[in-house]
C-alpha cells in the first residue's frame, strides 16, 4: 500500500495488484474477458475459459467459424481481463493484459491442450470421466486453439484503495466543498 495520503482517485495506479495475488487470481479464476478488434476497427469481446502455461502464455479455444478467429488471424492484437469475483480473493481485484494472439490448428497442440483445459475446468470435481468427455467433445473438426503472448499488464487491487481511503478519512483528509 502507498504511504501517500490521498485526496481523490485521480491516480489509481498506486493500487496495483501484487505479483503473488496476481498468480493466485490467474490460478483460481477459470474465465476471462477476451477482446479483439473487428474488421471495421471496433472492439469486441466474449467470456472464455483459459489456462496459463509455465511461460506465462494464455491459451483458449473456439470453433474456427466464430467471427473472432478470422479477426485474430487478420490482427492479432488482443486483450484479456481477469477479475476476482467468484474466487477466494473476493471482489475488487483485476489484471488486464494486452497481448499478441496466434491461431493454431495443429494436432500436436490439440493433443496436449484439450486434456489440459478439461483438467483445469473439471479436474477438481473428482470425475475423470467428465474430464475425458469434455476433452473429447472439444476435438471437433473446425476447432482451433488461440495462444496469447501477454505484453503490457495492468493490475488493480481495490482493497488497497479502500485502505487508503479509510486512512485518509480517519486523518480528516477527505473533505469536500458543497
Amino acid at each position: 500500500m502507498t504511504e501517500k495520503n490521498i485526496k481523490d482517485y485521480e491516480d489509481v495506479t498506486v493500487y496495483g495488484l501484487d505479483p503473488e495475488m496476481e498468480q493466485q487470481l490467474i490460478a483460481e479464476q477459470k474465465e476471462c474477458s477476451f477482446c479483439w478488434v473487428t474488421k471495421d476497427g471496433s472492439p469486441m469481446g466474449v467470456i472464455m475459459s483459459y489456462l496459463q502455461d509455465d511461460e506465462g502464455n494464455f491459451w483458449m479455444t473456439a470453433s474456427g467459424q466464430r467471427k473472432r478467429i478470422p479477426a485474430i488471424r487478420r490482427d492479432g492484437r488482443v486483450a484479456i481481463l481477469i477479475t476476482s469475483p467468484g474466487t477466494s480473493l473476493g471482489p475488487g481485484k483485476t489484471v488486464t493484459y494486452k497481448g499478441q494472439a496466434t491461431v493454431l490448428d495443429d494436432d500436436e497442440t490439440k493433443k496436449w491442450f484439450y486434456p489440459a483445459l478439461a483438467e483445469r475446468l473439471y479436474g477438481d470435481r473428482g470425475d475423470q470421466s467428465r474430464v475425458d468427455e469434455f476433452a473429447n467433445m472439444l476435438n471437433s473438426p473446425r476447432r482451433v486453439i488461440i495462444k496469447i503472448e501477454p505484453g503490457l499488464r495492468v493490475g488493480y487491487d481495490g482493497a488497497k484503495m479502500a485502505a487508503a481511503t479509510a486512512k485518509a478519512r480517519a486523518a480528516g483528509d477527505l473533505t469536500w466543498d458543497d
